[in-house]
């Protein structure tokens, strides 16, 4: 009997594919599309995920494959350990991440606890990653996929044991062109479809209005200051700021200054110049480790601080169980609290952490 396969289907390209691979392997998908939103959300656009058209498509794609198709209301998961978290962590000082937590809350674990209800054998994406089980170490390991230029390895390093088990990434061998072309040739009605772009519930990137909105408040001005406490002039609220951050800030100054740091306590944004954002060493909590129960010495690794930065050489140490210390040989600029930091061994993501 042919495994059974739920399928989450945004309506893009990269998970029809997803689809279709699947059914063409021997395996039994059903696609499901997960309703994130309510229909009144105004904020959805054309240039991200999760929009009623892509739910069109991506029911479209189902039925041109021949295969059951589901929509489930995930809407108040998502508002709770989604958006929450993310309004949650700016009013804290921190810049999150949300594309990690929905992975992390929802696609691997509301979606495949539905799926497991269903009795089906596991959840399939259309991740650009790898799902590889080691005999050595008895483990399953995240690996990175093979299109160097759209792996997604960064926001999957949240995953445990049980949830890689019952994981499926079918395009984690495949080029982004190439899956273009396998959905043209199948005339999928998304084979041309744009790439979702923005965080999709602030498609236009204004957090702080968000934010606000969210809270039904206002965050109130504050100084600019210098790291030795001179004040520079008034900020518009502490949210509207993010580390790294040297355009927008309304200052006449001498010299370019950034944001190095937000004094939630205080209500101050701190500004220095572009050297004093580099450092070597960052602390994480949250850790999840995938390649490993335990990092017992210290550990050299490849480690990237955002998504899209190359990965860099570093020592990774334990110390805490639920934190870790990375030391970069060379200095990194613009830690941020609340983005992740994601370690590798050469293509096997090794764990990661929350930069706090």
């Amino acid at each position: 009997m042919c495994k059974q396969v739920m399928v989450g289907m945004s309506g893009g390209v990269d998970s029809a594919v997803s689809a279709l691979l699947l059914k063409e392997q021997g395996y039994a998908p059903t696609g499901a599309n997960c309703r994130f939103f309510d229909n009144d959300d105004a904020f959805i656009s054309d240039k991200t995920c999760c929009s009623l058209e892509d739910a069109d498509d991506a029911r479209s794609v189902a039925y041109r494959l021949g295969i059951p198709f589901y929509v489930f209301n995930f809407t108040e998961d998502f508002r709770r350990d989604v958006i929450a978290r993310f309004v949650d962590a700016y009013v804290r000082g921190e810049t999150p991440n949300p594309c990690i937590a929905c992975n992390r809350y929802l696609k691997f674990d509301k979606l495949l606890r539905r799926a497991l209800e269903l009795d089906m054998d596991y959840v399939a994406t259309g991740h650009y990653a790898r799902v590889e089980y080691d005999a050595g170490s008895g483990r399953r390991l995240l690996k990175k996929g093979v299109d160097e230029t759209k792996d997604q390895s960064y926001v999957l390093y949240c995953l445990n044991q049980f949830q890689l088990s019952h994981t499926l990434f079918p395009l984690g061998t495949y080029r982004k062109s190439e899956v273009r072309e396998i959905a043209a040739a199948h005339g999928f009605v998304n084979a041309k479809k744009h790439e979702s772009q923005d965080i999709c519930f602030v498609p236009d990137g204004d957090y702080a209005s968000f934010i606000e909105k969210h809270l039904g408040r206002t965050f109130p001005c504050g100084d600019f200051v210098t790291r030795d406490g001179r004040v520079l002039g008034t900020h518009r609220g502490i949210i509207r700021y993010t580390v790294g951050q040297r355009r927008g800030l309304g200052l006449a100054l001498p010299a370019p200054l950034y944001v190095c740091e937000k004094d939630v306590e205080h209500n101050r944004v701190v500004l220095c110049p572009n050297e004093g954002l580099y450092a070597t060493t960052l602390t994480a909590r949250d850790v999840n480790l995938i390649a490993t129960d335990a990092i017992t010495a210290p550990l050299r690794v490849k480690a990237k601080v955002r998504y899209k930065q190359p990965e860099q050489w570093a020592t990774a140490e334990q110390i805490g169980p639920d934190r870790l210390r990375v030391t970069f040989d060379e200095p990194q600029r613009a830690f941020a609290k609340g983005q992740a930091v994601v370690l590798y061994d050469g293509d096997v993501v090794v764990g990661g952490g929350t930069i706090e």
